[in-house]
Order: C-alpha cells, then structure tokens, then sequence
C-alpha cells in the first residue's frame, strides 16, 4: 500500500512513527483528491528535510489557550502537516465553546492543501478557514522583485450530504507546484503569470523557474496576500516575506512558515437544519444561473475524484514514480508497485 510505503519511507527517515502516519495519511488525501502535486511527489523532499534536521520529528508542539476563543500554537519547527491538523482541531474546540476559535500557528513548515484541514470542521458542523504564509517568490502589485509567497487560503463550509464546499487557492496567479507541473508536461504558461527581473512576461516554464510570479488578479490579489501574511504571518509570530525559508531551496533550513485558521460553530447562529435548508437554496439558485445547470460548486470535483481514486486507485506521473523508486532504493525499500 502507498501509504505504508510512505509511512516507512519517513519513519527510515528519522520521522517518529506517530507523526509520519499522520503526514502519509495527508498526502495520500491529496492524492485521492487529484491534488498530486501534494500527495506522494512531496515525499523525497519530506524525507530530505527529516534527515536533515529541517523538520524536527517528533516535534514538540506546545498550545496555548489566549481567550476563550483565541489560541496560539508553536510547531517547534514540526511538519507543517501536522501543525495545520493540531491547529484546526484546536480552533473547533475553542469554536465549540465560544462560537468561534481563532488558533496563529508559529514555528512552522510547509503545509500542503489548507483544503485537507477544512474537511475535520466540516464533519464537526463547522464554517472555517485556513491560511498560511509561504517561501516568497511572488511581487507586490506593481513590483518585480518576489516580497511574498503564493500564500495559499482555503475556505470550507459543511453541506448536508457531507460532500463540503472546498475552496483553496493561492492568492499568486501561479502556484509554485503548478509551474512546476506545467515544466514536466513541457506546456508554456499564460502570459499575465509570470515576470523576469525587469519585468518582462515569461511564459517558458523552465525560465519561469527563475522568475518571479505575479499575484492573482493583480491588486485584488496582493491584497489577500497581504492578509495572508498578516495574520499567518505578522501576528502570528513566525517569519514573514523573505524571511521563510524554502521547502526545496535548501534542505536544511526549517520554512518557520506560519499559518492562521478560525472555526465557526454554525449552531452558535442557528438552528444546523435551517442552514443546511439555506445552503440548499443558495445551490440551487448558483445551479439554476446557466441553462443546463452544469455550474458547480467548489470542491464537488474533489469528492468526484475521492470516490473514483477510492475505487480505482491512485495514478502516479512517471517521474514522480521514479523519484519513489529513487527513494525506495536509497532506504533499502521495495516500492509498492
């Protein structure tokens, strides 16, 4: 099984064996969910990052409650994947009882898909959101040199067949493992993504390695970038803008990344059925806006994939594959396949 293999493959690592099943059981979501570039082809670099001291394992993260609903938690430069998964769970207890919890996370590391921490508020009958701030390869609007990271936000909100509303984006135009993907298929990019120093368009992705992306929607961008790293960032504690450290860069700097959620407790505003009958109506009236109704909203085409990469398997690009089989061979492991 993929996951074991995973599992293994950080526990020979040096990550602790708690941690690393909870790290493989993330990246094994994000491959069920068609998010492949942060399933299993994050694994060698994980496992780098262990070996190197990077990310500490076991961490020792420490929580620490500021209101009654406010929190705060250091990762002690843990997995970021378990820090957002610690985090969330933190904020739904806080939300429980104060309606809402807020919980800024410190000392972190590169986190994955915000999307695979909302999924735990939504089974708890709870709105939320996640963010975290990231490595900076993105200019300000109107800049050229990178000043912030792709600073990834997700939005999550229960519905009642339980297939949640999952929105997670970057606040760039590009994200880094987009361009990254496009430069193994051997696809250009769109212009309006992508700068050199002097601010000119690039759209060969083997050039655009080295440039600097530009922010989503120009100003509109920037600005939820900005809030990004001002809550993730600034008040949380961590490091901000240039000061993260790259997951790929170098191996053996912790990113000291920080994230920022808040959990909502529906039933602190209303009855739980009359927003799900709610809900509803805003679906069908989003439904019925085009002819055929084919509009859908955010994150049905992820439990679409949960289902069938359930059934029918995980598929696995050739180099990533190949860096598995790489990484097997170097921990003395047999890859699943």
């Amino acid at each position: 099984m993929l996951s074991e293999f995973m599992r293994d493959a950080l526990v020979r690592s040096g990550a602790d064996a708690k941690e690393a099943a909870c790290v493989a059981e993330n990246l094994i979501w994000n491959d069920l969910v068609d998010r492949r570039n942060h399933g299993c082809e994050r694994l060698s670099i994980l496992c780098t990052k262990v070996r190197s001291g990077a990310i500490r394992s076991p961490s020792r993260m420490r929580f620490t409650k500021l209101g009654s609903g406010a929190g705060s938690l250091d990762a002690d430069d843990g997995f970021g994947q378990i820090a957002g998964q610690r985090a969330m769970a933190h904020a739904i207890d806080l939300a429980g009882t104060a309606g809402m919890g807020g919980v800024s996370v410190s000392g972190s590391n590169f986190f994955g898909t915000g999307a695979a921490f909302l999924v735990e508020a939504t089974k708890a009958d709870m709105i939320a959101l996640i963010m975290s701030n990231s490595f900076a390869k993105v200019a300000a609007h109107g800049g050229v040199a990178p000043v912030l990271g792709t600073n990834p936000i997700a939005f999550g909100a229960p519905r009642r067949d339980g297939r949640a509303l999952l929105v997670d984006m970057s606040t760039a135009g590009l994200a880094g493992s987009t361009l990254r993907a496009h430069r193994r298929q051997g696809l250009d990019l769109p212009t309006g993504l992508v700068i050199d120093k002097a601010g000119n368009q690039l759209t060969d992705p083997e050039l655009a390695l080295n440039g600097t992306l530009l922010p989503a929607a120009g100003a509109k961008g920037f600005g939820l970038s900005l809030c990004v790293e001002i809550l993730a960032g600034v008040l949380s504690g961590s490091a901000m803008s240039k000061q993260i450290g790259s997951l790929y860069a170098n191996s053996s700097q912790p990113g000291n990344n920080g994230h920022f959620v808040l959990a909502f407790d529906i039933k602190h505003w209303m009855p739980l059925e009359a927003y799900y009958d709610r809900f509803d109506a805003m679906a069908s009236m989003i439904a019925s806006s085009s002819p055929d109704g084919s509009v859908r909203l955010p994150g049905e085409a992820r439990w679409d994939a949960l289902d069938r990469n359930s059934r029918e398997g995980i598929e696995i690009e050739p180099e990533t594959a190949r860096h598995l089989e790489e990484l097997a061979a170097n921990l003395g492991m047999q890859t699943p396949w």
